[in-house]
């Protein structure tokens, strides 16, 4: 029978209760041989790793060497993350051979619905009346655009941008969409047009970033876009703050106040009472509540349950991470 461990370094007691909650683990203990306890790395002994085929973690996964690797799991076949980016820990098991898989999609269901929730309300004018007499700014309800017809944009069309565009169909919204990686027959199932940054923030009401957090994005969306918002656009940012140069977005607002910005995540966390956006009347702060909370957080342990069975009975996998995707995603 396989044999299978829980590896939590870095993270409170939760992740063992409330991502693998009883009913996880006992699915995976079908499967596979599976103590009903989590492992620190100093808790390892290599008599007893050297059997293991699968890591089950999640938040709390310990970024291993390479060396760490060979000594404690010679025999690996596959980590199974329950969490989203694997981005601080996969590269040494995938160079080594090592399957890595991991629950993004899981991940970025809630964070698609969070974010629909937000677009929806935005073009009713909800945010904008709620700055209301703070902004001096109370404009009547008919010159909001409402969510038929209305220009959304998307920017950064990974799994999360796809599963909003997906999720906004029945609105009958035009959907703008902006994406440097997506290749052209990926663009074409959409059914959305792909555009230019500068059209996105010029033409759309609301604005969404779902931008993958990597090196080529920092800094991405600066004074050059931000200037360019409609009078009373609402910017959302569920993916990263880095994407953001804050202090461009900030100046955008004051010189528009209609504007608002639904912020769910700052370039740093949690936020402070200095932020620039602290005190913004029309700046909305959520901390960091878009991605898995309470019974959501089961489906991430659950998605990565399943995908175990699937590579053990040489069914395809679903969520498979490579090397080559690395370079990409979040």
């Amino acid at each position: 029978m396989y044999k299978a461990i829980l590896l939590e370094e870095n993270h409170p007691d939760w992740v063992f209760g409330e991502v693998y909650s009883p009913v996880e683990r006992a699915e995976i203990a079908k499967i596979c041989e599976f103590p009903d306890r989590k492992f620190k790395i100093k808790e390892l002994d290599p008599a007893y790793t050297h059997q293991v085929d699968f890591i089950f973690s999640s938040w709390g996964m310990p970024a291993l060497t390479g060396e760490q690797i060979e000594y404690y799991f010679p025999n690996l076949k596959a980590v199974f993350y329950a969490a989203g980016s694997v981005q601080y820990f996969a590269r040494p098991f995938l160079e080594r051979g090592i399957k890595v898989f991991s629950a993004w999609v899981a991940n970025g269901i809630p964070v698609a619905e969070f974010t629909v929730a937000q677009i929806i309300l935005a073009n009713k004018g909800y945010f904008a009346r709620l700055v209301g007499s703070k902004s001096r700014i109370n404009p009547p309800g008919k010159i909001f655009p409402g969510n038929y017809g209305a220009k959304v944009g998307i920017i950064g069309v990974g799994t999360i941008g796809r599963t909003v565009i997906e999720m906004l169909r029945p609105y009958h919204l035009q959907v703008l969409a902006y994406d440097a990686f997506l290749p052209e027959e990926k663009r074409k199932e959409l059914g959305c047009e792909f555009v230019c940054l500068e059209r996105i923030f010029s033409e759309c009401d609301v604005i969404s970033n779902h931008l993958a957090d990597n090196p080529q994005t920092r800094g991405m969306l600066n004074k050059a876009l931000f200037d360019r918002m409609k009078p009373l656009a609402t910017f959302i940012n569920t993916g990263r703050g880095r994407q953001v140069v804050e202090e461009d977005l900030a100046a955008a607002l004051r010189e528009h106040p209609g504007r608002t910005a639904l912020l769910d995540v700052v370039t740093e966390e949690p936020i402070r009472p200095d932020n620039i956006f602290y005190n913004m009347d029309n700046v909305f702060l959520s901390p960091h509540i878009a991605g898995s909370i309470g019974g959501e957080i089961h489906r991430l342990a659950a998605f990565m349950a399943d995908e175990c069975k699937r590579l053990i009975s040489g069914q395809p996998t679903l969520y498979e991470v490579t090397l080559p995707m690395l370079e990409t995603m979040a």
